[in-house]
């Protein structure tokens, strides 16, 4: 059993009073992680299953009723529920039983959707629950060999006394090509194509067609594959539009269902600069490069990466910084461009509003050119920003400029 960062964390929050409510995308090892936390007696509702899911939409008391038929007892009954959207009216019966016994029960909610809640108009249990959120691999949880000495301020420390067994170590090609699907990272090198074609072709087909909000399926392919070769750059709906034939809006609203099932994810503007040309336009970013080069037809593996590893590295290091912003929740994660070609790649906006500015450069030798953007956006943002990254593939960590160090990927 490998160990995940955010297990020790949802451990000791679950033991308090609270309906607890965890969110991520299929294949990021939801289950497998709650399942590891339960006690031996903890009753497991599966909607996954097509029976039980069939049974409990024809019957929906029927939910309430085998938990009240569980004795009480001095200590809580844990209650797990795994592919919770597929029966949205089981939090009203749990809202009802939390509210008539807080104690009584201990509930913990597993989806991988919230579109299909959201359209119910779903009951998230506002002031009854605690929401958490699971994400593929992060780079603590699979780290590289010798790493230097940690100096990226939003490092993910693992807990004191918290043992480990982090996942195998892999290259950066490799970490491009595959992901970081705990599925795919264990599975032997000749199957990882296959299980990331199967998840883009066969896991999002099921997923969109249950939310049922997808009317033409094959326009909706085409928008996807277009997505996932444009994922990490700045979006022009229009430019999408015209290539798919769907409708602006439509193009918008399927933007917001990859987000909405956690499978994808904006990152908007920085607004708060000077500068008078700034574009306002978001970055998508598809959560996983694994399964973002199997959606956009190519076949994952690190000789297809290579041959252009910039921009899909670049989304590598955004989606880290998306990941650990989403664990720690310290804030928030922005892109910058200006009309006259001015950028900056990544801008961390931490909650005491300081600013982290990155650039990613696939080089093994980063040199003060690679930093001049940085330079820029640190003179001007003096007052918020102290120092900037380069975030590339040298051996150790460089000072590039002033204020300026290029860091390995490993270092992140």
């Amino acid at each position: 059993m490998y160990t995940r960062w955010y297990a020790s964390i949802m451990s000791e929050k679950i033991e308090r009073p609270f309906v607890h409510i965890l969110f991520g995308a299929r294949q990021a090892g939801k289950s497998t992680l709650i399942k590891s936390l339960l006690p031996p007696d903890a009753l497991v509702i599966d909607f996954a299953d097509p029976g039980e899911r069939m049974r409990h939409l024809a019957n929906p008391d029927e939910f309430k009723s085998i938990c009240l038929a569980i004795p009480p007892s001095n200590k809580s009954k844990t209650v797990f529920v795994d592919e919770v959207q597929f029966v949205p009216l089981v939090f009203d019966a749990v809202q009802h039983l939390y509210d008539n016994d807080r104690h009584r029960w201990k509930f913990i909610l597993c989806g991988s959707s919230a579109r299909k809640l959201r359209k119910a108009g779903t009951n998230l249990l506002p002031g009854r629950s605690f929401l958490h959120h699971l994400f593929p691999l992060v780079l603590s949880e699979q780290p590289a060999s010798s790493p230097s000495e940690k100096i990226f301020p939003l490092s993910l420390d693992w807990p004191e006394k918290r043992k480990q067994k982090p996942f195998h170590e892999w290259t950066i090609e490799n970490r491009l090509a595959y992901g970081s699907l705990p599925g795919v990272v264990t599975a032997d090198e000749c199957d990882r194509p296959n299980i990331l074609e199967s998840y883009s072709a066969i896991h999002l087909e099921e997923e969109i067609r249950r939310e049922s909000l997808v009317k033409d399926w094959g326009s909706f392919l085409r928008f996807l594959r277009l997505a996932a070769v444009e994922s990490g750059n700045i979006l022009n709906y229009t430019a999408i539009s015209n290539v798919t034939g769907i409708s602006v809006p439509t193009v918008k609203s399927h933007y917001q269902l990859l987000e909405d099932m956690f499978i994808g994810f904006f990152v908007n503007a920085f607004s708060k600069s000077q500068r008078k040309n700034l574009l306002s336009t978001p970055k998508f970013l598809l959560f996983d490069t694994g399964v973002r080069n199997s959606a956009a037809g190519l076949i994952p593996s690190p000789q297809t990466v290579i041959a252009n590893p910039g921009p899909i590295f670049e989304q590598w290091v955004g989606i880290e910084l998306w990941k650990r912003l989403g664990y720690t929740g310290k804030g928030r994660l922005f892109h910058m461009r200006t009309k006259d070609g001015f950028e900056i790649d990544f801008i961390i906006e931490l909650a005491d509003g300081s600013l982290i500015p990155v650039e990613v450069k696939w080089t093994e030798t980063p040199t003060a050119s690679d930093a001049k953007h940085l330079i820029r956006f640190i003179d001007e943002n003096k007052k918020s920003c102290q120092k900037g990254f380069v975030v590339c593939r040298c051996r150790r960590p460089m000072q590039i400029a002033d204020k300026v160090t290029a860091i390995s990927w490993k270092d992140l």
